[in-house]
């Protein structure tokens, strides 16, 4: 079979017309090793692919073809036998399945035959008409970079003691909940790779978040100087990533040595009740961590009966001389966990709408626990990227490993469900990093420059079936960040499965450059002022992000003249609504009048803050993922004008600007 004969199967597209109006056609070397890096992809007799199935009301799935009929159906469980998870079952005579009502939500496997005996699986989603759309009409939400936050007490970096903080004074501005960047596992070892944006897996929590004092074992007798330690690494205005992780390992350790000897009886059965439900995917990753302190390497590179997941080996793993070790990866996560919960409960018992507003990464590490883990779903040498653009005119490469279609459908599209589990588990909300991902994702081969990718369709309709179930399930909002160029009727069919808008009033310019007016907004959408990744409104005002983005050798995209013009036009739009100023409240004011439900506001902006917390496109030159804010989390509320931020969100404010 030919290159392009495979390509359309799998859904490779290797030629197309990128953001500049040029043709772009992968290098046939480029796309082998594309193709060589996806999995074999089904091709249906019976269905056009996998089949999803919306429960509200009288649904149908129409069939390309019966066979011979009548073509009988069968619908399991996935992961059971037919005997044990039979669910329904029937026979058509013509193109068109119509499904019985009440079908059970989640995740099968349709088995489809014809009277010639011709079967074909199909996986299958049992979707609500609807992801979860929240209980509220307005509101807005604190947006804060977690590791940033300056306490009195914390260990160099922010945590989850400090977030619980944060809820509180969320609460005292009116806010329905809090912000935050990833929060995903990284590689313990390499703490300066400090991105939340490459994770190691989007499975587990960062355990640098956690508040090592307030496990109940710790005492500060186990780590005699952490005191003294921590009151120094609390000192400058960068987080000293590599000092404090040592420091909090070391301090981790203690308090997993401690808990072995004199634990309650009760704490261990919470222990004992953490790993079950997390079960197998928390011991899986727990005997990774070990095995990739043990070889050091890629796990590609390890001995060949470790480079698959296999469960007998990780059993003997658990069992063996390293069970200790495998224990302790499981105890730094449950506290992980059991502290993020706790600010998520505190939010729901300050009666917080949304509580807990988390980012989710667009790919994982190749070297990481979810490309070992899920081989066949993730394609560890395609990393995902952007062809070029206006912005990028050589095309971006982000360095992380997705999922693909043919992987996910042969599993059902569990890997998937999975990390959407994990990620809204203590969530009210969730936004999906470059959601356009669900539609086709832009992959470049290992070793070729990014404007030599292609496109790869993905099963649009069956993940955002899957979105929709678990948003459901978790009672979650989903949120796509669909920023860029977006495939016509993408947004439309977003938004019927209930997935909400990103809207950044930066980037909201009609063709002139005017700012788009109030009734422009979608109302199932999260609008903000600006991202992580632009300027902050008061470097945007001064031009700092210009200035700093020169001093780096980089193109702003912008001169100054365009900059005066924007800030014109930004006056030109706040003076068209009634609001004769300009200051940050002012804005704030305009975005509130929108008619989007939720309204994030960054706290930088709050603070006043120039520099943004990262640059695309450095890495060393600028202190990315690493700035501190400029005051401690007790002191932000005095430095914030109350009055004017409670005038500017009266609108959709919890406390109704009281």
């Amino acid at each position: 079979m030919d290159l392009l004969a495979q390509a359309r199967i799998k859904g490779v597209q290797s030629e197309f017309v990128d953001a500049l109006g040029k043709l772009r056609v992968t290098d046939p070397v480029a796309l082998k090793l594309i193709l060589d890096a996806l999995p074999e992809k089904r091709v249906y007799r019976f269905v056009s692919g996998p089949v999803v199935v919306r429960a509200l009301g009288h649904p149908r799935t129409e069939l390309t073809a019966i066979g011979a009929p009548p073509l009988q159906w069968t619908l399991a469980a996935n992961g059971k036998s037919m005997a044990q998870g039979l669910i329904a079952q029937g026979e058509t005579r013509e193109p068109v399945i119509a499904w019985p009502a009440g079908l059970p939500l989640g995740y099968h496997r349709l088995t489809l035959t014809d009277a010639e005996g011709v079967t074909e699986e199909v996986p299958m989603i049992v979707a609500p008409e609807r992801a979860f759309g929240g209980d509220f009409d307005r509101g807005w939400l604190l947006a804060v970079q977690l590791y940033s936050v300056r306490s009195d007490r914390n260990w160099g970096i922010g945590d989850f003691t400090d977030l619980a903080g944060l809820v509180r004074l969320a609460k005292q501005l009116g806010a329905d909940g809090v912000g935050l960047n990833p929060l995903h596992v990284l590689f313990d070892d390499h703490p300066a790779d400090c991105s939340p944006y490459s994770p190691n897996s989007r499975l587990f929590l960062n355990p640098l978040y956690i508040d090592v004092e307030a496990i109940p074992e710790f005492s500060a007798d186990l780590v005699p100087d952490a005191a003294a330690t921590a009151a120094r690494l609390r000192e400058g205005d960068r987080v000293p990533y590599a000092d404090m992780a040592a420091l909090k390992w070391l301090a981790l350790r203690a308090a997993f040595n401690s808990f072995v000897t004199s634990a309650s009886e009760a704490r261990r059965k919470e222990f004992d009740a953490f790993r079950a439900a997390r079960a197998p995917l928390l011991s899986r990753f727990a005997c990774f961590e070990v095995l990739r302190h043990r070889f050091t390497a890629p796990w590609w590179e390890w001995p060949v009966e470790w480079q698959q997941p296999d469960e007998a080996k990780c059993a003997e793993l658990r069992n063996g001389p390293d069970k200790r070790e495998v224990e302790f990866v499981e105890f730094v996560q449950w506290t992980a966990d059991a502290q993020l919960h706790a600010a998520k409960e505190l939010a729901s018992q300050l009666g917080m709408r949304v509580g807990l507003y988390l980012d989710v990464a667009v790919g994982v590490q190749s070297n990481g626990f979810d490309a070992w883990n899920e081989q066949m779903a993730i394609s560890r040498h395609l990393a995902v990227g952007a062809p070029p653009d206006v912005l990028n005119t050589i095309g971006q490469d982000w360095g992380l490993a997705g999922f693909n279609a043919g992987g996910l459908e042969a599993q059902s599209f569990v890997p998937f469900a999975d990390m959407l589990a994990a990620s809204m588990r203590h969530a009210g909300a969730i936004r999906l990093d470059h959601v356009l991902g669900l539609k086709r994702l832009y992959l470049v081969p290992r070793g070729f420059k990014p404007d030599n990718g292609a496109y790869v369709q993905m099963p649009f309709e069956a993940l955002l079936g899957a979105v929709a179930r678990e948003s459901a399930a978790h009672k979650c909002i989903v949120i796509g960040e669909d920023l860029g160029t977006v495939p016509e009727g993408f947004r439309e069919m977003m938004q019927d499965f209930g997935i909400w808008s990103y809207l950044v009033m930066m980037f909201e310019r009609d063709e002139t450059g005017r700012f788009r007016p109030v009734e422009h907004y979608r109302p199932n959408a999260l609008v903000t002022l600006n991202t992580h990744d632009l300027s902050t409104y008061a470097g945007w005002r001064s031009f700092g992000d210009l200035k700093m983005k020169r001093s780096l050798g980089l193109d702003p995209g912008e001169n100054d003249q365009a900059r005066w013009d924007a800030l014109g036009r930004l006056d030109e739009i706040l003076r068209q609504n009634g609001i004769r100023a300009n200051d940050l409240y002012s804005v704030l004011a305009f975005l509130s009048r929108t008619p989007s439900r939720l309204l994030a506001v960054s706290m930088e902006d709050l603070l006043g803050v120039i520099d943004q917390p990262n640059i695309p496109g450095t890495i060393d030159e600028h202190p990315n993922w690493r700035q501190r804010l400029p005051v401690a989390l007790d002191k932000i509320a005095s430095k914030i004008d109350l009055t004017a931020l409670r005038a500017a969100t009266r609108e959709r404010s919890l406390n109704g600007g009281s």
